[in-house]
């Protein structure tokens, strides 16, 4: 069962449209739901979604009473690299644009119908709407992700997650130079109150901690610095809310940076550049790591580092 407070962001919402953005389900699909049963509003049976719930409400979901869409299909034309694989996990180099599983929106095309096309052993690992998946990353974000190919794998590698034994680092571009040079942003994430569809730094969210350290600033074309990110949770576009959180949100980052220009960028400057976690058959300890994306390093090879601070 999901539970979850509803947030100032969604007071005064109906019941239909709350379930939809906690589950990440379409309208009808929450619908769905709630006339089988499979809703709660404080505790108890939620009989329509026209009701409009406030703040402080407290939403109880049964994911098994989502209407089951069609599974996703092998989808061989999916493009990505993989970096390793064997009986128990594959880690792969996510290129930019990639939406990591099926979701409201994105139906087909996703990273899961290229790896089921590549491994069909990973149908029924896990949830079968996003079998193997035990984290992600942002659609616009590039780099290394760790896919389960066995059920014991992947509640391994949640529970490494949980435990923040497994280990992430991501290099990012920021707007201006922050004042420390190292630093760890400890700060709840959740519902944006003002936009229920992006995330914000909010009284009563989620734990999130970030560990930031400064690799060099940059005056061309702008005053930017680049970073280097530890995550020590795994929050919904934690690195990208924290860091706009300080002053000093991704460059190229549209929903977050606010009117600054994009600089030439497409997406965020954000990649995910090193993994390491224990093997969930072996317990070796395995480390991989992953260049920039060829367009954040054209973009950092054009920056001047002429003023390199």
């Amino acid at each position: 069962m999901i539970s979850e407070h509803v947030p100032a962001a969604l007071d005064g919402q109906r019941l239909d449209r709350i379930v939809a953005l906690i589950g990440d389900v379409s309208r009808s699909a929450a619908a769905a739901a709630i006339g089988a049963g499979g809703v709660t509003v404080d505790g108890q049976p939620a009989s329509s979604g026209k009701v409009r719930l406030h703040e402080g409400h407290v939403v109880g979901i049964d994911p098994t009473s989502f209407p089951r869409d069609e599974l996703p299909l092998p989808d061989p034309s999916v493009e990505f690299d993989v970096v390793h694989a064997d009986e128990s996990v594959v880690v792969i180099d996510k290129p930019p644009g990639l939406v990591v599983h099926p979701g409201a929106g994105n139906r087909t095309g996703t990273l899961v119908n290229g790896l089921l096309a590549r491994f069909p052993d990973l149908a029924g690992v896990g949830d079968p709407m996003r079998p193997g998946i035990v984290h992600r990353l942002d659609a616009g974000s590039s780099g290394l992700l760790v896919v389960a190919r066995t059920d014991d794998a992947v509640d391994a590698l949640i529970a490494q997650f949980a435990d923040h034994s497994a280990g992430r680092r991501y290099e990012a571009v920021v707007w201006g130079v922050p004042e420390a040079p190292h630093g760890v942003i400890d700060a709840p994430i959740g519902r944006d109150r003002g936009d229920p569809l992006k995330m914000a730094v909010v009284t009563g969210g989620r734990d999130a901690r970030t560990d930031y350290r400064v690799l060099g600033s940059y005056r061309e074309p702008a005053l930017v610095t680049r970073l280097e990110c530890r995550l020590e949770t795994g929050r919904t576009h934690q690195i990208r809310v924290h860091l706009a959180s300080i002053g000093h949100p991704l460059v190229g980052d549209t929903t977050y940076g606010g009117r600054r220009p994009v600089l030439g960028l497409e997406r965020p400057f954000l990649h995910a550049a090193e993994l390491d976690f224990d093997h969930p058959a072996t317990g070796t300890r395995l480390a991989f790591t992953s260049p920039l994306a060829p367009d954040l390093r054209a973009w950092l090879d054009a920056a001047s580092s002429g003023s390199s601070e």
